[in-house]
């Protein structure tokens, strides 16, 4: 069976009242809080270009293993990495975050590629929102 499946890609905007130096440093630290990889069941993390991470997640009563690697570090602009999980059928999806300086607040912009077309593709657009919103809150004052 050759059948290509469809694919979408997922936007997600916050404004957090932080530098993005901060916001930057906090995403990739699996130790602090508004990191995607804080209090998850297992993370394994190593933030470096080519550098793989593994964490899994609780949710729903069932365990999400999430795995992916670092294909870009470009501190305090950018962070791009792969992203394969079951919610992507096993096809390998690119998460791309930006961080841009908007007087004492820092646009994020996550963008998420090559999501299955589906229900479970498209609820990663409700995951993402989660995430961040757990980083406006680590920054909230």
């Amino acid at each position: 069976m050759s059948s290509r499946l469809k694919t979408t890609e997922i936007t997600v905007t916050r404004s957090i009242a932080a530098t993005p130096t901060e916001v930057f440093d906090v995403w990739l630290n699996p130790k602090s809080p508004g990191s995607p990889w804080f209090g998850t069941a297992r993370a394994i993390v190593n933030p470096v270009v080519d550098g793989l991470f593994y964490h899994s997640v609780h949710f729903e009563g069932h365990d999400w293993a999430h795995y992916g690697r670092f294909i870009s570090l470009d501190r305090p602009r950018q962070i791009q990495h792969t992203w394969v999980s079951e919610a992507t059928r096993g096809l390998e999806s690119v998460v791309t975050l930006t961080f841009d300086p908007e007087g004492e607040q820092t646009v994020v912009t996550l963008r998420h590629t090559n999501v299955p077309d589906d229900e479970m593709g498209r609820r990663h657009a409700e995951g993402w929102g989660f995430v961040l919103g757990g980083l406006v809150d680590r920054f909230r004052q």
